[in-house]
């Protein structure tokens, strides 16, 4: 290995890390309770994944080509890879939201009421812990492709191993291609792993 590219690896592992957690955090703020919300109110559906699908479709460079004049995100590289990092992320975790909520059975939620549950005892204590797999299988499915879309801010200066990526592509250069890609797919890997493993406990109990 050359001198300096385990501590261009690291550094830029760091970045990418960074880009990927707070994007996803920021998702999951908004998605859960959209989800949630979405789940009572039906009319708001075709808007809301309207737009979370529009999302999904749009090219990457393209997204940050449009968000360059926005205020406050255009020009402030990171804050922009954030940004579009957070839209591409919604719609997984915001469907998979929904649709756990709503696969709860209704005699469980009858059985509740039955009990005296109000609304926000039947969600807290009732419904997210039932449909706390689905949920987390929609952050899993946002998380693995944020880590692999996280490299396209390499491209717009933002950080990340995407920089290594753009690096080799520009000077032909395989090993820093190689160092770019390689971490990224660990990451991916890790990611689908971890968070794998907790869905599977969380089936068990």
């Amino acid at each position: 290995m050359r001198p300096g590219l385990a501590s261009d690896i690291l550094e830029h592992t760091y970045e990418h890390l960074y880009l990927v957690v707070i994007s996803m955090a920021i998702a999951i703020a908004i998605s859960v309770p959209a989800g949630i919300l979405l789940s009572r109110r039906t009319r708001a559906r075709p808007w809301v994944f309207g737009f979370a699908n529009v999302m999904q479709t749009v090219p990457s460079l393209a997204l940050f080509g449009f968000l360059i004049p926005v205020p406050l995100i255009g020009g402030l590289r990171p804050r922009m890879a954030i940004f579009a990092l957070t839209l591409y992320a919604l719609l997984p975790i915001l469907r998979n939201t929904m649709t756990g909520i709503l696969a709860v059975d209704p005699a469980v939620r009858e059985s509740a009421i039955a009990m005296g549950m109000t609304g926000w005892e039947m969600l807290w204590q009732v419904e997210l812990p039932l449909a706390a797999r689905t949920i987390l299988a929609g952050i899993r499915v946002a998380t693995v492709t944020t880590v692999g879309t996280a490299t396209i801010g390499g491209f717009i200066n933002a950080g990340g191993l995407g920089a290594l990526i753009y690096r080799g592509l520009q000077s032909m250069d395989t090993t820093l291609l190689l160092a770019g890609a390689v971490p990224a797919a660990v990451l991916a890997l890790i990611s689908d792993g971890g968070l794998g493993w907790i869905e599977r406990r969380l089936a068990v109990s």
